[in-house]
């Protein structure tokens, strides 16, 4: 019998994604053409690996805590932190397990680098987890960890956690950070030519800053309340902040905008690295 080719069985190493999730529970309601675009984009982000992963780490915008969190629950329970949704958006499933030793691999791997960490076997899946991975990877047939985003807010320390957990990639690892490129809900619903051409100003700062060499493209991040209209897009930072945490584990890899579109005229966007 002739030896396994142990090149041929090695996995490629996973890109990391930032991925836009929508308001609320927005693709499960009847809501015309709306978010049908960002629907689209979202079930299409599997086909685009490189293989299916063994487990998936989700930075979501709605965890905050005082030092890095790992869920590490075997089977976690879903958050449904969204107010004044139809009825049925609160009976949403998705059945994806935990990974209890994936949560203590990203601890350490936090741990290591200095920054302390720790788990929670009590935490649940958000929103900001289940929603846009219902649409992304529907079977639920992925172990998922999710991982918080710390309350002060500070970019440079996001992209500090991402690169100490660069090597999750290798190990077939997805690191995935959802929220969203606009998230200035007192404008979101409203139509304004003010904030819908912020917008479009502060998203193509954005997708010019992830294009650019990592360096570059890092110290973009941590200023970017620089950016033109950055403040009028983003009051609070908490839905920008995962893409930080999404760019630090890059590393060196190139960005792309994946996905674009306008939704009640604001621009979004989606961003890839290593694809």
């Amino acid at each position: 019998m002739p030896e396994a080719n142990p090149i041929a069985q090695t996995k490629a190493q996973q890109p990391v994604l930032f991925l836009p999730h929508g308001g609320g529970p927005c693709f499960f309601m009847d809501w015309p053409d709306t978010w049908d675009n960002m629907a689209a984009y979202l079930r299409s982000v599997s086909h685009t690996l490189p293989q299916k992963p063994d487990a998936i780490l989700v930075v979501s915008g709605h965890w905050e805590t005082d030092m890095p969190t790992v869920t590490s629950g075997s089977h976690p329970s879903l958050l449904y932190d969204y107010y004044g949704f139809p009825a049925h958006t609160y009976q949403l499933r998705y059945p994806a397990v935990g990974a209890p030793h994936i949560a203590t691999k990203v601890t350490q791997l936090l741990q290591q680098a200095g920054i302390p960490a720790k788990e929670d076997a009590q935490r649940g899946f958000d929103h900001g987890v289940f929603i846009p991975l219902m649409l992304a990877f529907e079977n639920a047939d992925i172990p998922v960890v999710e991982l918080s985003l710390q309350q002060d807010l500070d970019p440079a320390l996001h992209l500090r956690i991402g690169a100490a957990l660069a090597s999750l990639r290798e190990q077939n690892i997805l690191i995935i950070g959802t929220g969203m490129t606009y998230h200035n809900l007192r404008h979101f619903m409203t139509a304004d030519p003010r904030s819908d051409a912020a917008s479009r100003q502060f998203d193509a700062w954005l997708a010019n800053a992830i294009s650019l060499p990592a360096p570059q493209r890092n110290d973009a991040l941590t200023h970017w309340q620089d950016a033109p209209a950055a403040r009028i897009c983003h009051p609070r930072e908490e839905h920008l902040l995962p893409l930080m945490v999404v760019a630090g584990a890059a590393g060196t890899d190139t960005g792309v905008r994946t996905y674009t579109d306008t939704v009640m005229g604001k621009a979004l966007s989606a961003f890839s690295f290593g694809v």
